[in-house]
């Protein structure tokens, strides 16, 4: 009824993890360059909440870096996704269309940062994946897929709809004897 109803892209945010960014600075150093060269936006660095110690992960230490596209920019970045990162992605088939998160939102992991042509695979360090995550204002999944269906996304045949798990409960919770007793 309304147009302002109509499903959109609200921003595109690129997340990448960094492991040993703790102990290696280069490391991080490289995954900037990387990520600024592929979304032409400089990437923030994400920092731990909390102490790990059997990670050796101290609060406030950098892990990773990521980049929110809004705007020009985030049609951008999808295009060069669409059209010239996605295919370039060994053994690709199309992207799974279950990865709706049930609210409208789409996510995507790339394993190598290399599919992108800014990248040049001779200068490339050690490949490193990404998370893409696309936010809409869809209320559904199915809005959602459709939405970015008609944008180029090439989504994979035979991809339904998300089906909700349940969790699975144990045997002595239905343990007749209790009824309700400890």
């Amino acid at each position: 009824k309304n147009m302002h109803e109509v499903p959109k892209i609200e921003k595109i945010v690129v997340n990448c993890g960094i492991g040993e960014a703790a102990q290696n600075s280069k490391g991080l150093d490289g995954a900037i360059k990387d990520l600024t060269l592929i979304t032409g936006q400089r990437p923030v660095k994400t920092r731990a909440r909390v102490s790990i110690a059997t990670f050796k992960l101290r609060e406030g230490q950098p892990i990773g870096i990521a980049v929110t596209h809004r705007g020009n920019m985030m049609y951008s970045f999808l295009d060069r996704l669409i059209n010239l990162g996605l295919p370039r992605t060994r053994d690709f088939q199309g992207v799974n269309p279950n990865s709706f998160d049930g609210h409208g939102n789409y996510s995507i992991g790339i394993r190598e940062q290399s599919v992108f042509p800014e990248i040049r695979y001779d200068a490339l360090g050690k490949p490193r994946g990404m998370d893409v995550c696309i936010t809409t204002t869809a209320k559904t999944d199915k809005e959602a897929q459709k939405l970015l269906s008609l944008m180029g996304m090439p989504l994979r045949e035979g991809g339904g709809q998300t089906t909700v798990r349940k969790k699975k409960l144990k045997k002595h919770h239905f343990d007749s004897k209790s009824k309700g007793r400890r």
